[in-house]
């Protein structure tokens, strides 16, 4: 079924208005009311979005995803298939008969241009850098810098990539990809392009 300007499977529940031109959403997908979702994304089978979410442009959004309150997804960001997102780091179940205080949720940025592999575990409060590559089975348990590597359990930084996904070489702070001819700084873990 194509509703307004995106497309919408007919086994999906969408009930955001606010989902952007030449979107796809594929079937077995719920979209909550207060989701907010750009043009031109990909949103595959299985999937979840909670109301307090924000998807940009360009993001594919892999099967079995589920995307919680508070969780920011910036411009063409790829997430894997099974990527596992959190956004209370202290949960307790709403039923139980203790005195629980709301949840306490925290806020998760996954920054333009990150891409995250299958499988992976972002726990909350975390930030992925722009251009960031997070290997597939990692577990995020601190804030990624921009343009980095980094997999395993906890997930540690292995080197730094260019926007093109070329890997780079620092000497003496500096690295020009070998692809696209992008050049970079790195000092300690920051890393800024200088062109």
């Amino acid at each position: 079924m194509t509703t307004n300007s995106y497309f919408v499977h007919s086994h999906a529940i969408v009930e955001s208005d606010k989902i952007g031109k030449d979107t796809n959403i594929w079937a077995f997908v719920h979209i909550l009311n207060g989701a907010s979702i750009g043009a031109n994304c990909n949103i595959c089978d299985h999937c979840f979005i909670e109301n307090n979410v924000l998807i940009g442009n360009n993001v594919t959004i892999k099967s079995g995803i589920y995307i919680w309150d508070n969780i920011v997804i910036e411009d063409d960001v790829f997430l894997g298939p099974n990527v596992v997102f959190t956004n209370d780091i202290f949960p307790r179940s709403k039923r139980s008969n203790a005195k629980i205080d709301e949840p306490k949720l925290v806020d998760t940025i996954v920054k333009k241009g990150a891409s995250i592999g299958a499988n992976s575990v972002i726990v909350a409060g975390n930030h992925i850098g722009k251009y960031a590559l997070i290997g597939a089975g990692s577990v995020v348990t601190k804030d990624i810098p921009d343009y980095a590597i980094a997999y395993g359990n906890p997930a540690k930084i292995k080197g730094y990539l260019c926007k093109c996904t070329e890997k780079l070489y620092f000497s003496n702070e500096l690295a020009q990809c070998n692809n696209c001819k992008r050049t970079y700084k790195k000092r300690n873990d920051i890393v800024v392009e200088l062109n």
